[in-house]
């Protein structure tokens, strides 16, 4: 499918009321058996990735970004989402080569956040950070803007929507402010914006049917799935450390899928 019909399909499962359940694969092979699981789409995880190359989140380069972003591509036929981080670029200039690259490499949409690997930019920067990724996304991709200040030491919600105002007004699809996850909160966010609104799912915060009757998009789960899934290996091999085989109790569940989704 081109890849502009991708980005239509995959903007036109952001219904509010009706939240697209999008959940974050690490490598091919998981991204195939969330496809046959039936999720509609995808979104790369940036801890999950770097989890791969025994590396923290924030130690990937954009190369190795969209290498691993096409890879998850050719894995499904679906519309796939890119963690682009802060877009790995110093300026606007450098903001639009990365998302050229990106919408070459089929992917449906991608994100752009304010924060920098060492603080957040100012308004006015991050929104013209936006507005140059925009400018490339155009109708060939949709543009998720994310205001990170939930997760960077700076809880303030009316600066964190102030922020997502200038980001819609800069071109932005979607927009996320993964921490922001309090219903009253996410309430208010929703009131105060005009573009589709993603929420990460996180304990303690609003519930997915909480967040379906408040009118969120989108919903995903960032790395989790991934350090689930690390966490699964962690205790097999603390089995075997321990002289037992109790890891085959566990495996056949894993077994199957992979068996019926690598078939496909």
């Amino acid at each position: 499918m081109a890849t502009d019909d991708l980005a239509a399909q995959f903007l036109a499962l952001h219904r509010p009321g009706t939240p697209l359940l999008i959940p974050n694969p690490w490598d091919a092979g998981s991204a195939r058996v969330l496809e046959w699981l039936g999720f509609q789409a995808l979104a790369t995880t940036s801890s999950g990735f770097a989890m791969t190359l025994g590396r923290n989140d924030g130690q990937v380069s954009c190369e190795e970004a969209l290498s691993h972003a096409a890879d998850i591509v050719a894995a499904t036929g679906l519309p796939v989402s890119a963690d682009l981080e802060n877009g790995f670029a110093g300026d606007s200039d450098g903001v639009v080569e990365t998302y050229t690259a990106a919408v070459e490499t089929g992917l449906a949409g991608g994100s752009i956040e304010d924060y920098s690997g060492t603080g957040l930019y100012s308004i006015d920067e991050a929104a013209e950070r936006v507005a140059a990724a925009a400018s490339v996304a155009a109708s060939r991709f949709v543009l998720t803007a994310r205001a990170e200040n939930h997760i960077r030491g700076n809880p303030d919600l009316a600066d964190t929507i102030a922020r997502l105002q200038r980001y819609q007004e800069a071109g932005a699809d979607v927009l996320y402010a993964p921490g922001v996850i309090a219903p009253h909160d996410v309430r208010t966010l929703l009131s105060e914006v005009d573009r589709p609104v993603n929420v990460l799912l996180l304990p303690g915060g609003a519930s997915v049917a909480e967040l379906t009757e408040l009118g969120v998009a989108r919903i995903s789960v960032g790395g989790a799935f991934a350090y689930a899934a690390l966490s699964a290996l962690v205790e097999a091999g603390r089995d075997l450390l321990a002289g037992n085989s109790d890891y085959f109790t566990r495996m056949g569940a894993g077994r199957e899928a992979a068996a019926a989704a690598f078939s496909r």
